[in-house]
């Protein structure tokens, strides 16, 4: 299960030399094409172009390439949804690629594992030496159990970069309306009032994905402490609806929406909407993971912007990013750990981590951008102080869909919070039924 403690990530960027070289040793695809004797490796991976991910995923194909000659990198691009929402059917047909980026967690890379749709890679990580290269903590997601639940079991993914919720503000807003960085929950609400007696908007948000429901969990984790996450993440005791954090956090959501803060009309706008709302300077804030850091870094143009953590908040929604994971299906799985290999190599790592990513397997003398630097020193805080608390989707299968529908009668007025927190519980509740772990 969870580990008791984390150890920083950048704490471990110090010793990475050792374990760099047993990558060197191992991988890189120095043989041929690998004892399979594919000629391509098919690949999904759902990471936009000028993204962090996209640009490091993007070198390390061509790295593949030049590395493997005769073999050709098959790239197909999905997105989040699709992945989230077809992908245990694509990995049980013929249809299935080679290694993919999945999503981590119980309900979605736990519930394949289980089903026998992924490949153990348990003595590749050793063999390889990532065990050595990952932190507990961001081993955490790697590592399921035979009921599919994440911390301990066996090795079905890789996850080589960081991500956390934080808060993004426009800078230039922020000034125009002589506004400061909110410390505690509530400045920020003072600030939010400000903007709406302004006429302006203050929250961007996104009913029809992830976006909304991470305000909820921030909201819900500012009210809790470790032991309300390891209930409800990682079942370790009766997880309960109607607590004061889950009632806080409903309520104070609610209350949001009818003071204007968030838009009633975005219960049907998509994240991607929304990233580029924040990005034309139509909403001074957007609460959301590190995974925009890039895309900010590279379009935004027109005003300056910043970042903080969820004002007064001692956990954030976060976690090691999503995983590279092997369909047991898979016909080039040599290749495919090859692939894992240079994904974590410095070259890419510290090509991630120059591009607005967090890299855990960087040098840290080679991250020269500043912009970068400060998103790597901000995840070095929250994960230094044990503060990554997962995201709200990942205790059940098919509750990320649970929570995008009942978050958006939220916004939209249709649900009361208690009806909200009702219709919340009842499929975490039947998960745990399924697992045997209810009453």
């Amino acid at each position: 299960m969870q580990k008791k403690s984390r150890i920083p990530v950048l704490r471990g960027l110090a010793a990475l030399a050792v374990g760099m070289m047993a990558l060197a040793a191992c991988g890189g695809g120095s043989d041929e094409n690998g004892p399979s004797g594919a000629k391509e490796l098919r690949l999904w991976h759902y990471e936009s172009a000028d993204g962090a991910m996209g640009k490091a995923w993007s070198a390390a194909i061509a790295k593949f390439e030049e590395t493997h000659p005769g073999v050709k990198v098959k790239f197909e691009e999905k997105s989040f949804e699709q992945i989230n929402q077809s992908g245990a059917m694509a990995l049980n047909s013929n249809e299935a690629p080679d290694i993919l980026e999945y999503n981590k967690g119980n309900a979605t890379a736990g519930l394949i594992a289980k089903q026998g749709l992924l490949t153990d890679m348990s003595d590749e990580v050793v063999k390889r030496g990532w065990d050595k290269l990952l932190s507990p903590s961001l081993q955490t997601t790697a590592k399921y159990d035979d009921r599919g639940i994440m911390g301990e079991g066996n090795w079905y993914g890789i996850p080589n970069y960081g991500e956390f919720v934080s808060v993004y503000y426009n800078k230039d807003l922020f000034k125009k309306y002589d506004l400061e960085v909110p410390t505690t929950l509530d400045d920020f609400t003072k600030v939010m009032d400000e903007f709406v007696a302004e006429g302006v908007t203050p929250l961007a948000n996104a009913g029809a994905e992830y976006p909304a429901q991470q305000y909820l969990y921030q909201l819900a984790l500012s009210k809790a402490d470790r032991a309300w996450v390891d209930r409800y993440q990682l079942y370790k005791g009766k997880n309960d609806f109607k607590d004061p954090a889950w009632t806080y956090a409903a309520t104070t959501f609610a209350d949001w929406v009818s003071k204007g803060y968030i838009a009633k009309n975005s219960a049907g706008t998509k994240a991607e909407d929304m990233g580029v709302s924040f990005m034309k300077g139509d909403f001074p804030i957007l609460v959301s993971g590190s995974w925009w850091w890039g895309r900010f870094q590279t379009d935004v143009k027109n005003f300056e912007w910043g970042s903080f953590l969820f004002p007064g908040n001692t956990l954030h929604a976060g976690s090691s990013g999503n995983l590279w994971v092997v369909p047991e299906k898979s016909k080039a799985k040599d290749l495919a750990y090859d692939f894992i290999d240079i994904t974590m190599s410095k070259e890419i790592q510290n090509l991630l981590g120059n591009s607005g990513g967090v890299p855990v397997a960087a040098d840290p003398a080679a991250i020269s951008d500043p912009k970068s630097k400060e998103l790597i020193e901000l995840f070095g805080k929250v994960n230094s102080a044990d503060s990554l608390a997962f995201y709200p989707d990942w205790p059940a299968p098919g509750y990320y869909d649970v929570l995008v529908q009942n978050t958006q009668k939220l916004i939209n007025g249709s649900a009361a919070p208690n009806a909200f927190l009702d219709a919340i519980a009842g499929p975490y509740d039947e998960n745990l039924q399924d697992q045997g772990l209810g009453d």
